[in-house]
């Protein structure tokens, strides 16, 4: 039997133009696409000749079970077909695009990946803030705002790092990780965001001091899918998207 293979494709953080040129290439060559909640359906349109499967993934939601997603995948590239799973961003990054390969791989399945842009850069872009500035922070870390097990990340830690901190699926714990955070020595005047449909015409944000971030999220009715980002690059966001920050400063 001729046996298919499966391409991982990163499908970009929301906008339909911030996904590559390689995703737009292999979605044209799949005969199956897997599709998670969080994509773009405008991208589809690179997929016209294929059969799109919707297998939802997020966060407090039912989803469809990442055993199952495996299961197909694995069944399709067996059938001879040609499988892109596409997810938002970059499947590698919170994306369980590593679980996925894992099992593809001790199930023989040929793979290609395709990256995608991920969020943690383009959504902070969109507002004119740079993760990274050598005169603000040395580096930026990608954190997780709730671990699968429920252990508590290590906020002390992160805070004694100096990074910009650019937090992934955290609005449910928000109170928790402001409280981490405080607590572990980051100062109350931190600037830190949250954004919104990022990249996206829905798009909006708060633009605050860390302390005053959850305040600042329950009046704006922050809601996910969301990124949060703290560290003293936040302040360098264009000048009209820091008008929240005058809100709700303490």
């Amino acid at each position: 039997m001729n046996t298919g293979k499966v391409t991982l494709i990163g499908a970009g953080p929301g906008d339909p133009e911030l996904m590559t040129l390689k995703a737009v290439r292999a979605l044209g060559e799949a005969d199956v696409v897997l599709v998670d909640d969080l994509v773009n359906r405008e991208v589809l349109r690179h997929a016209a000749g294929a059969r799109i499967v919707e297998v939802g993934k997020r966060g407090g939601c039912k989803s469809t079970p990442q055993h199952f997603i495996n299961r197909m995948m694995i069944a399709l590239a067996q059938q001879g077909q040609k499988v892109a799973r596409l997810k938002g961003g970059d499947a590698f990054l919170f994306g369980r695009g590593g679980e996925e390969m894992l099992a593809l791989r001790a199930a023989g399945i040929e793979m290609e990946f395709v990256p995608g842009i991920t969020s943690g850069t383009a959504v902070p872009a969109t507002l004119g803030i740079p993760v990274t500035h050598r005169e603000y922070t040395h580096g930026v870390t990608f954190v997780t705002g709730h671990t699968q097990d429920g252990t508590p990340v290590n906020w002390r830690a992160l805070v004694e790092g100096g990074t910009t901190l650019v937090i992934y699926m955290g609005m449910k714990n928000l109170p928790e990780i402001v409280t981490g955070l405080l607590d572990a020595g980051m100062a109350n005047e931190m600037p830190a965001a949250i954004i919104q449909q990022g990249t996206l015409p829905e798009q909006k944000q708060v633009i605050t001091t860390l302390a005053s971030l959850p305040m600042a999220a329950q009046q704006e009715k922050m809601a996910s899918p969301a990124l949060i980002v703290v560290g003293d690059v936040v302040s360098l966001a264009r000048s009209e998207a820091l008008t929240d920050a005058l809100k709700y400063a303490a």
